[in-house]
């Protein structure tokens, strides 16, 4: 069994990785949705939140990952 001081994560960067995770997903999902064909148009495609708020969803929960992996907790000693 591993000693718990060898590990590279601790629970709170598992934690706060998922978290990230959890928010990059959820930007691709507002990305997502019904695109134009060759007979109709959507213009739904070029909506604000496609456009603005889902690629600002997705680098935010990128830089959350980035700050999960990199937070060292401080040691309770």
């Amino acid at each position: 069994m591993a000693d718990k001081k060898n590990l590279a994560f601790g629970k709170t960067n598992f934690i706060l990785l998922a978290i990230g995770m959890a928010i990059v997903i959820l930007g691709f999902i507002l990305m997502s949705g019904s695109s134009s064909t060759v007979e109709a148009y959507n213009p739904d495609i070029f909506s604000a939140t496609r456009i603005k708020v889902a690629p600002a969803v997705t680098f935010l929960g990128f830089i959350s990952i980035i700050v999960a992996i990199v937070y060292k907790p401080k040691d309770k000693e």
